[in-house]
């Protein structure tokens, strides 16, 4: 079944895509909800003139997406999670606690628009932020164990120590 998406669906497309679905998906929740209508001719027709209509607007809005981006573009997330001795979380790390993270490092995303795979052991992985259909930002999220940040954060500290301790023989 052809639909035109009324807004964004994330894993399925986005405002003004026409997707294929599943025709049961389509009829009993797509349709029902407001969020697709029916793709016939005559609303193709509609919604490319509309799309030729609201071009500089969208271009606005792609802009204000590169911009959101942009700001996350260098940023790299460590989680602290509970760890039991195997090296596997109690729990899971999600798109909810990445959004959290980022709201403490005064980023405002909202965890609908972060995708990823729920994270049950420590290591690095891989978040993707969706801001626009063509402005996505990947963020590196490291999951570490409890007390070992402090662990982490004294071996960042060494060569900080290391490169001072070298700076006065330099003279």
């Amino acid at each position: 079944m052809e639909l035109i998406l009324k807004e964004d669906i994330i894993g399925l497309g986005y405002k003004n895509d026409i997707v294929n679905v599943k025709s049961g998906y389509g009829r009993n929740y797509l349709i029902p909800t407001g969020k697709a209508v029916i793709a016939s001719e005559s609303a193709k027709k509609v919604l490319a003139e509309n799309l030729k209509q609201q071009a500089h607007k969208l271009a606005a809005i792609k802009a204000e997406a590169e911009k959101r981006a942009e700001a996350l573009k260098d940023v790299a997330l460590v989680i602290e999670a509970k760890v039991s001795a195997t090296g596997v979380t109690y729990g899971s790390v999600n798109a909810a606690t990445v959004a959290e993270e980022l709201k403490k490092k005064g980023i405002e995303v909202d965890r609908k628009i972060i995708t990823m795979a729920d994270i049950k052991k420590v290591g690095d992985f891989e978040a993707t932020v969706h801001f626009h259909k063509e402005v996505e930002v990947k963020v590196p999220v490291k999951v570490v164990a409890e007390n070992a940040v402090a662990e982490v954060a004294a071996t960042e500290e060494a060569p900080k120590a290391e490169e001072v301790a070298e700076a006065p023989v330099a003279e």
